[in-house]
């Protein structure tokens, strides 16, 4: 069974235009946080013919930064993996800039419409207002002077994220959908469990194999490690199952059970993703909900 293990030794250079392979290079934006690792990567492509992948939060000093490395060269597209602001913050004022068009998945859409009285809880993290002005779509071809990215529809993290593959080479672009310091943060209904497993399963049966993420650095035996990526969440859903078939659970009880040692914005982020995979269980049919005085509280559906 294949291990997961989480790589947190990178060196961000953060400013910094990193040549990764020919046509390929890195800008590390300067937003680290327990969310965003080191920072958000800002990737560009092509050379005399250049796109950029996911210009980063609207930050002065990473706008900077991504103008002087943009040099005399024409921006032909700005490109985004999905619309969370620490991806697209700076779309607007780039574009703005350099009269690049933005290219997207279309405009950012629930995974699922919110039930009465629920709460979304990334509303103010995702970038609900921003336009593309051309609308990708699975399958499509994108070049860039000798280099062609092919876009794969990677929803999951959230319903309009999309991966670009570099074709004729094992590289591609995989958003917060694969990352190599931690596992994809699915909060529902902003995202969908369910969506992330068929995504990953569309990962592990392409031929790319090296992962560039948007955060953190290059995952090299990417299907390896998205397979291990799947194995780690259906490992999560045993952990709840086996808890509730010794009694019925809230879903604050099954947060101890399973995240006992996380605190602050550790623990925020362990409810969402253990409500992602409530939710996941439940839809399958494989648990059941009922109101009780304590809440709602979770058994095993025989």
């Amino acid at each position: 069974m294949t291990q997961l293990k989480y790589n947190k030794d990178f060196e961000p250079n953060t400013g910094q235009l990193v040549t990764i392979a020919p046509n390929i290079a890195r800008l590390v934006a300067p937003n680290t946080s327990p969310f965003t690792f080191t920072g958000t990567n800002s990737y560009f492509i092509g050379n005399k013919n250049l796109a950029i992948i996911d210009p980063g939060p609207n930050d002065e000093a990473h706008l900077s930064a991504l103008i002087t490395a943009i040099g005399g060269r024409e921006l032909q597209a700005i490109i985004l993996t999905h619309t969370h602001k620490d991806h697209s913050g700076l779309a607007r004022r780039l574009s703005e800039k350099t009269d690049a068009p933005i290219w997207f998945g279309g405009k950012h859409r629930l995974s699922r419409p919110k039930r009465f009285l629920e709460v979304n809880l990334l509303k103010n993290a995702c970038d609900w207002q921003l336009e593309p002005d051309r609308v990708l779509l699975e399958g499509d071809i994108l070049s860039f002077g000798d280099i062609e990215l092919e876009v794969v529809n990677t929803a999951g993290h959230c319903a309009n994220h999309l991966s670009f593959g570099v074709v004729g080479s094992p590289y591609i672009f995989t958003g917060d959908h694969v990352m190599g310091w931690n596992s994809s943060l699915i909060a529902t209904p902003d995202g969908s469990l369910a969506d992330y497993f068929a995504s990953l399963d569309r990962l592990i049966d392409l031929d790319w194999e090296q992962y560039l993420p948007g955060h953190g650095g290059e995952i090299v035996k990417g299907r390896e490690y998205a397979l291990a990526l799947k194995t780690h969440r259906e490992k999560r859903n045993g952990q709840i199952l086996a808890a509730l078939k010794r009694k019925y659970l809230s879903a604050n009880e099954l947060l101890e059970i399973i995240y006992p040692l996380h605190k602050g914005r550790r623990r925020f982020a362990a409810r969402l993703t253990l409500k992602a995979h409530l939710e996941y269980l439940l839809d399958r049919g494989e648990i059941a909900s009922s109101i009780s005085l304590r809440g709602i509280l979770y058994d095993v559906n025989f």
